[in-house]
């Protein structure tokens, strides 16, 4: 292993993958050697993964791993970085980071960018620092940077209280805008306004639309973060206000809409969307290095926390996933991985 070690490292590790895509149950514990560390990477001693949407499509045989990355699930760990490769800064080695990963976090080491990690600050605990990179990175891109989400503006969010709406109420309201959520029945929207959202909407209820041009008066929001997609998205354009901004992270109700783009014209729309695990590290160090000087610190502050939602051993990694895809989580699902924290 090329760069610096802090003292020997085990040989192999315990992880958790699949052989065949399919449903939670492909999830089975493995040994493994551990991950070969690049010369920009470093090599983290994972405590606790994250456990996200996009892993049980990989799971599901949806959303393969990237060339070169790991074929692990886990885009997000916390842990203490025991090694370094030969281009990351000395300084690195022993600390406490959260990191967006390429894949891996299932596991007991997980290699990533050193850009891509954020400092872990005393008195934040691992369990939260674990489930903030993914939502964290995919909400500021999205929303305050394609989506150009501005204070005294409103969001409206599908899905209020999953974890990457969950992340968008707490950073849209830090940011001092006005946030709309839909949620599936009247407990989500009750926990969604707990975090702060200024109006939930029972979407099996209530007609989101109707909703909306009520609340602002007939105006609009200013942005939607979309992660439906199908036929939410023309339902999604006639709750924008004029010049609103459209931003799809997902396409859970299928990939194709059907729009009237003379609508578009007349309101001066702009529809956009993103994914953030193909995208190059350094797009990811840059965006990292923007989070660290804006959003970062108030998760350090302890100002912001992330909404948690249960936490399994990594051994229970198929039944974080059925919890997960069940629908019934309010904010993060996390794996435990060390066994000493």
């Amino acid at each position: 292993m090329a760069g610096t070690k802090a003292g020997e490292l085990q040989v192999t590790m315990q992880a958790v993958g699949f052989d065949t895509p399919g449903g939670p149950e492909v999830l089975t514990p493995r040994e493994m050697p551990l991950p070969d560390v690049k010369p920009t990477d470093v090599l983290i001693r994972v405590a606790y993964a994250g456990v996200n949407r996009p892993d049980c499509i990989q799971r599901a045989g949806h959303y393969p791993a990237p060339p070169g990355a790991s074929p692990l699930p886990g885009l997000e760990v916390a842990g203490e970085v025991v090694a370094i490769g030969s281009e990351v800064p000395q300084g690195m080695l022993g600390q406490t980071v959260a990191a967006l990963t390429p894949g891996g976090g299932y596991a007991e080491y997980c290699a990533a960018p050193w850009g891509h990690c954020l400092p872990v600050p005393y008195g934040m605990p691992l369990v939260e620092a674990a489930v903030l990179p993914e939502t964290l990175f995919t909400v500021w891109h999205n929303v305050f940077e394609r989506g150009f989400l501005r204070d005294g503006e409103t969001l409206l969010v599908h899905g209020g209280t999953s974890g990457i709406g969950t992340m968008a109420i707490m950073l849209a309201k830090a940011f001092d805008a006005k946030v709309v959520v839909t949620c599936g029945d009247e407990a989500k929207c009750q926990a969604a306004r707990e975090i702060g959202a200024d109006l939930a909407i029972n979407y099996r209820e209530t007609d989101f639309v109707d909703a909306v041009k009520e609340f602002t008066g007939g105006k609009g929001v200013n942005v939607v973060l979309d992660m439906v997609s199908g036929d939410y998205v023309p339902r999604n354009l006639k709750c924008l206000a004029e010049d609103g901004r459209h931003v799809t992270i997902a396409v859970l109700g299928g990939p194709k809409a059907e729009l009237n783009m003379a609508y578009v014209m007349m309101r001066r729309l702009t529809l956009t969307g993103s994914t953030l695990r193909p995208r190059s590290d350094a797009f990811k160090s840059a965006l990292c290095d923007e989070i660290a000087q804006t959003a970062w610190p108030l998760f350090a502050s302890r100002e912001l926390k992330p909404v948690m939602d249960e936490v399994f051993p990594l051994s229970d990694a198929a039944a974080a996933h059925a919890r997960m895809e069940a629908g019934e989580h309010i904010g993060k699902i996390v794996l435990k991985v060390a066994h000493d924290q």
